[in-house]
């Protein structure tokens, strides 16, 4: 619970020092309670709160208490250090390309904390799903058309120019919460079809002190069986890799791949 609400306060210093007095509204209620916020001057975290808790209680009369009281604590608690938080603290910046960009980061960090503890906001989350339970559209495309509705609102009543902004930190936060869930540690992967598979393993394995392994498949333009060779190595090592594979056999054919996340031995622990 408390990686819920650690979660939830960055999530709400995104909104109060960088979006919400920038009119930049990168989708979602929080999106739609800025342009509330700047049309009627209604708090912003009562707004969130007004949209959310009828949401919450369609959600447990329609699809049970399955998505847990965290999301009822975060969405109050959202609501709530909002309001507080913007009494107390200034914008950072007035520039709206410096408040997308930081407030997007800072959106994603908190919405991926909140997440990866068990918990969500609430929001357009809940609505997505209520949707997709009558109307069979995936949650995703659901997400994807409510933010988009969100933004063209802020475009409306603001300007197309910080419409454009807001899409920008929707982006941004996106992102970095895919980065938190995904993991930060990004690795490498190699194919490397070689006439010296042997050579080149052993020296992978001797030189890099990293496993390879070894199938077989063919060449269906050439016609002939070949070892292909499958290699993980963190990123600083990948120009490594390319040189040995390249003084070893400068014919040989690899492809580098990403690897988002790895699990075992010379890598990450299961957690």
């Amino acid at each position: 619970m408390l990686g819920v609400l650690a979660g939830t306060t960055i999530l709400a210093l995104s909104l109060v020092l960088f979006l919400i007095p920038n009119k930049i509204a990168p989708g979602g209620v929080s999106g739609l309670a800025t342009v509330i916020y700047h049309l009627t001057d209604l708090s912003v975290g009562f707004t969130m709160l007004a949209i959310n808790i009828p949401l919450f209680v369609i959600g447990i009369k329609r699809l049970g208490f399955n998505f847990g009281v965290r999301t009822l604590v975060a969405t109050v608690y959202l609501s709530v250090i909002v309001d507080i938080l913007q009494k107390y603290l200034s914008p950072l910046t007035q520039d709206p390309l410096l408040a997308s960009l930081y407030g997007g980061i800072i959106m994603g960090v908190g919405l991926g904390l909140a997440i990866n503890n068990g918990g969500t906001t609430g929001g357009t989350d809940l609505a997505a799903v209520l949707i997709h339970k009558y109307l069979r559209l995936s949650v995703g495309t659901t997400l994807l058309i409510i933010d988009a509705i969100v933004i063209a609102i802020a475009g409306f009543f603001f300007n197309l120019e910080l419409a454009m902004y807001s899409t920008l930190a929707l982006f941004i936060s996106t992102k970095i919460l895919d980065l938190m869930q995904e993991g930060w540690h990004y690795a490498r992967s190699a194919y490397i079809i070689s006439d010296k598979p042997n050579e080149i393993s052993q020296a992978i394995i001797e030189q890099l002190d990293r496993g390879v392994t070894g199938f077989y498949g063919k060449g269906m333009y050439s016609g002939e069986d070949k070892t292909i060779l499958y290699v993980i190595c963190s990123r600083s090592e990948v120009s490594s890799l390319k040189d040995l594979v390249s003084s070893i056999d400068p014919k040989a054919f690899m492809v580098i791949g990403e690897a988002t996340e790895v699990l075992g031995e010379g890598f990450r622990r299961y957690q």
